[in-house]
C-alpha cells in the first residue's frame, strides 16, 4: 500500500516538473523572440551603428532574463541567438557569449524589481551629452513627458573600479547614484554615463526600447536649444510637473485609458 502510494506521488511529482519545465521553455521562447525583435528595433529609430547597442528583458518570475549576443551584427541577429541569463551571472542557454554588458544589465535588475526591460546604445546625441559631461536638463514639455527632471550624467569609475569589474561597477555606480539623488527609476526611466553612453529602462523590452528612442530626441532637442539660446533655463517646474503626472501616476489621464 505504502509502494503504491509512493510510487503514484512520484509520478505526480515528476509530473508536475515536466509541466513546469515545458511552461519555463515555453516562456523561454517567447521571451527570446520579444528581446530579438525590440534589438532589431534599434537600427530600425537610428539608435545603434554597427554593433554598437543591446536589449535584454527580464522573466521575473522565473529570475531569467535574455540578452543580445555579443558583436554580433543586427543583419545576422536571429531569436535563436538570444543568451538566456540568471540573476548570479551564469549563461543558462545559448551557443553565443552574452552582450559584454551583461553584467551592468543583472545589477539594475537586481536593483531595481520594477523594471523589465533594458536598453544600451551610443545612439549620437544622447552619448555627445555623456561625454561631455552633462545632465540633459529639461527644457520643455517633451521631455517633461516621459521623464521627471533632468536626465543625470553620472561620475566616470575610477582607475579601479574599472580594472576590477568594469560592467558589474557600471551597473553599481548607475544603483548608488540613483539612490544618492533619491531618483525613482520609473521616473526618471534612463541614465548618461560619462565617457560612455546612455541606458534606458522600462516595464519590458518594448518599453526599454521607446524610452530609448525619447532620450536620443530629448537630447538632440536640448542640444539644438542651447545652440540656439546659450542663455536658456530649464522649463517652469509647474510645467514640467503638470505635463509628468498627466501621464503618470494615480491621477493621470492622457490617453484613452487613464495614463500611459
Amino acid at each position: 500500500m505504502y509502494k503504491r502510494q509512493e510510487v503514484h506521488d512520484t509520478y505526480v511529482s515528476e509530473s508536475w516538473q515536466a509541466v513546469e519545465r515545458n511552461e519555463i521553455k515555453y516562456m523561454l521562447e517567447e521571451l527570446k523572440q520579444k528581446v530579438y525583435e525590440a534589438n532589431m528595433d534599434l537600427p530600425r529609430y537610428g539608435l545603434v551603428t554597427f554593433t554598437w547597442g543591446n536589449v535584454s528583458a527580464i522573466d521575473r518570475e522565473s529570475g531569467l532574463f535574455v540578452i543580445k549576443p555579443s558583436g554580433v551584427d543586427y543583419d545576422k541577429l536571429t531569436p535563436e541567438m538570444m543568451v538566456v541569463m540568471d540573476l548570479n551571472g551564469n549563461k543558462v542557454e545559448g551557443a553565443l557569449n552574452p552582450s559584454s554588458d551583461t553584467a551592468t544589465h543583472l545589477e539594475l535588475y537586481k536593483a531595481f524589481p520594477e523594471i523589465g526591460g533594458i536598453v544600451h546604445t551610443h545612439s549620437s546625441y544622447a552619448t555627445s551629452w555623456a561625454q561631455a559631461g552633462r545632465d540633459i536638463p529639461c527644457y520643455g514639455t517633451t521631455h517633461a513627458d516621459y521623464i521627471y527632471g533632468e536626465v543625470p550624467c553620472l561620475r566616470c569609475l575610477t582607475k579601479e573600479e574599472i580594472e576590477e569589474a568594469y560592467e558589474e561597477n557600471t551597473g553599481h555606480l548607475i544603483v548608488n547614484e540613483f539612490k544618492a539623488m533619491n531618483k525613482d527609476p520609473k521616473a526618471v526611466p534612463a541614465v548618461l554615463c560619462k565617457n560612455h553612453g546612455p541606458f534606458a529602462w522600462g516595464k519590458d523590452a518594448h518599453e526599454a526600447v521607446h524610452n530609448a528612442v525619447v532620450l536620443e530626441e530629448v537630447a538632440k532637442m536640448a542640444y539644438r536649444a542651447e545652440t540656439i539660446n546659450q542663455r536658456i533655463q530649464p522649463a517652469p517646474q509647474e510645467l514640467q510637473d503638470k505635463h509628468y503626472y498627466r501621464k503618470h501616476g494615480a491621477n493621470a489621464y492622457y490617453g484613452q485609458n487613464g495614463g500611459k
